[in-house]
């Protein structure tokens, strides 16, 4: 895979991919620039990892500690053509789609602003980490603009619609307490570093578990999330029953039988 990137840093320690914005000066915020090579890095990623032999998890988190991602660049959208625009917003849409399409769990780490565009990369992952110090928000309606890289869909989604309009027409900023108080934060560590480490212990726990089931899991309840309950427990039958072609499926099950310890291959 590349990894060389100017506005982002990519590793993969323990089975675990860490990708970080890195645009510190500018607070971590989304650029043309770096949705071109997030996508590029997502992409490749997703289709590298088909096997998970790349990575079983992935966490996502900004440089420094002032911002996770403080927002979209807002200096380089002053100059853009309403056609322009559009593009950047499918651009940004393409990368939370991306993260949520990817075949394992995904953690943000936030730490500092996770504002606009940031709060909305935040909510494309499977759960959101924070420090303290992060602050929430979708403040588009004070710059004349609307959230565009999914805020609109995804925030009613996770702390319910009423909520989620009051906070996108005020435009106001949410604290970490309210944050996880409504649903949108999980877990609350007291610095950057507990955070990491604290992402490391969830998901390392989670990857003694069949990765193809992890996937199949998260792949069914995104897609059920967008159905009538009834089109929903269609999708998880179908996705159970093929399942049970599956060679984590026979060794699980064996493993149990035979009270041992399963060893998964993600086949």
């Amino acid at each position: 895979m590349n990894t060389n990137y100017e506005t982002l840093l990519f590793e993969v320690e323990n089975d675990i991919a860490t990708v970080t914005v890195n645009r510190p000066k500018a607070l971590n915020a989304l650029s043309e620039q770096v949705h071109t090579e997030l996508n590029s890095l997502l992409r490749e990623f997703k289709e590298a990892n088909k096997d998970f032999s790349v990575a079983k998890g992935m966490i996502l988190t900004g440089a420094e500690d002032k911002a996770f991602i403080a927002g979209a660049d807002i200096k380089g959208m002053t100059t853009m053509t309403a056609d322009e625009a559009e593009a950047f917003a499918r651009l940004g849409q393409d990368n939370t789609l991306l993260f949520e399409s990817l075949n394992i769990p995904v953690i943000a780490c936030v730490n500092g602003y996770a504002l606009g565009g940031g709060c909305e990369m935040a909510m494309s992952c499977d759960f959101i980490f924070a420090t303290k110090t992060a602050v929430f928000g979708q403040p588009e309606v004070k710059l004349g603009l609307i959230p565009g890289f999914g805020g609109t869909q995804r925030l009613s989604k996770l702390v319910g619609r009423n909520r989620a309009k009051e906070i996108t027409y005020s435009g106001r900023n949410v604290a970490v307490d309210e944050a996880k108080e409504i649903g949108l934060v999980v877990s609350i560590f007291e610095s950057k570093e507990e955070m990491l480490a604290g992402a490391v212990t969830y998901l390392s726990k989670m990857m003694r578990n069949s990765p193809l089931a992890v996937y199949e899991a998260k792949r069914v309840m995104n897609e059920g999330n967008d159905l009538v309950v009834s089109e929903g427990l269609n999708v998880e039958a179908k996705a159970f029953g093929a399942i049970f072609n599956s060679e984590d499926m026979k060794e699980g099950t064996a493993a149990f039988v035979e009270k041992r310890k399963p060893v998964f291959t993600g086949k």
